[in-house]
């Protein structure tokens, strides 16, 4: 084979439009290594929330102590008493909070490891060595404990990747098995019902899966089925937004949005506080960090604080609609597409896109 007729063939096996997907999937590829590494190779606390409950000048005595901590890792403010800081621990105000003891020398740690495992045990630490410097000492009370078959606190986070999978796989397909760009307003309508139908399904079986069947999660069934169905459903919308407008490049921004930004920065493997600035910040405005959130309020904290998470994923399934119906619509308008017509007798059919 001479020299001509190989480079022949590579540019026909390797075609430049295979040329740049396959350059994509790189960036993809570093992106998703240098998103993962960057937010979760070396966690440490920042800026917690925590509540401090004593008589008024111990009070603010420990809380200037606690706000010039190298590093800052906690965010201390003066709590009215006991009662008042389990109540804001358990609407997720703070993530903790101490209780010091003025007539005695063991103060009162409150946690809450359903909200992140990793976090509890890290304000444990930090406080202990802090009293251990005072020459007092701590017990730990978990005010809102993680289930026994949900190690470290993770089975929300995989119970929402999983329903996040679902939502962008489901919409690739969809879109991919008759050409990556929806054809026009009706099919992408058509496509949107489905996506729905699939979330319902999806959602259920989630909620079933964690709850009866493998007893990870407590919480109501009813409230995971419709948190799932409204995950996959944003997802998928989404997903199908970014196909209307990009074409098959659309797939690599949803994995992008939801696997390389959003995955990390969910607050799974390491809650929100623990997390870099970049990755804390966008996580609560991505489907898998407003997800995780709002799945851990159903188990672990009586449903307590969702309204932002839940407007998050609303927002997102809202703006895939419209986007996905008005590409579509501008799509057809500009005759890439146009609609199938009943041919007459003797009339050609229009062709139809792929």
């Amino acid at each position: 084979m001479t020299q001509n007729s190989f480079l022949a063939e590579v540019k026909d096996a390797v075609t430049p439009r295979a040329t740049l997907l396959v350059l994509g999937v790189v960036a993809l590829q570093l992106l998703f290594i240098a998103s993962y590494v960057g937010a979760l190779h070396n966690p440490k606390p920042k800026d917690v929330p925590f509540g401090v409950v004593a008589p008024r000048a111990a009070a603010e005595q420990t809380v200037t102590r606690l706000e010039q901590l190298p590093g800052s890792p906690l965010d201390p403010r003066a709590v009215a008493d006991e009662a008042t800081a389990r109540k804001q621990i358990m609407n997720r105000d703070i993530d903790g909070a101490l209780v010091i003891d003025p007539a005695g020398t063991t103060d009162t740690l409150l946690v809450a490891s359903g909200g992140g495992t990793v976090l509890a045990t890290a304000l444990e630490s930090l406080t202990t060595t802090l009293e251990e410097s005072q020459q007092r000492t701590v017990r730990t009370v978990d005010v809102a404990p993680a289930s026994a078959q949900d190690f470290d606190g993770l089975s929300s986070f995989y119970l929402v990747v999983g329903w996040c999978v679902g939502g962008y796989l489901c919409a690739s397909i969809l879109a991919i098995s008759t050409g990556a760009r929806p054809a026009n307003p009706r099919r992408a309508l058509i496509r949107l019902v489905v996506m729905a139908l699939v979330s319902i399904v999806g959602g259920l079986g989630g909620a079933v899966v964690v709850g009866p069947i493998l007893d990870a999660l407590p919480g109501s069934v009813a409230a995971f089925w419709w948190l799932g169905a409204l995950i996959t459903f944003a997802v998928g919308a989404a997903t199908l937004a970014l196909q209307g407008v990009f074409g098959i490049v659309g797939i690599g921004l949803a994995i992008l949005l939801v696997v390389i930004a959003g995955n990390p920065s969910a607050g799974g493997a390491f809650p929100l506080p623990m997390l870099p600035p970049f990755w804390q910040a966008i996580g609560p405005a991505l489907p898998p960090g407003a997800g995780t959130w709002a799945a851990r309020s159903i188990a672990y904290f009586d449903g307590n604080d969702m309204a932002a998470a839940l407007l998050v994923l609303s927002a997102w399934a809202a703006v895939g609609i419209v986007v996905t119906l008005v590409a579509a619509g501008l799509r057809q308008r500009r005759g890439d597409d146009p609609l199938p017509t009943r041919a007459g007798a003797g009339e050609p059919r229009p062709a139809q896109a792929p």
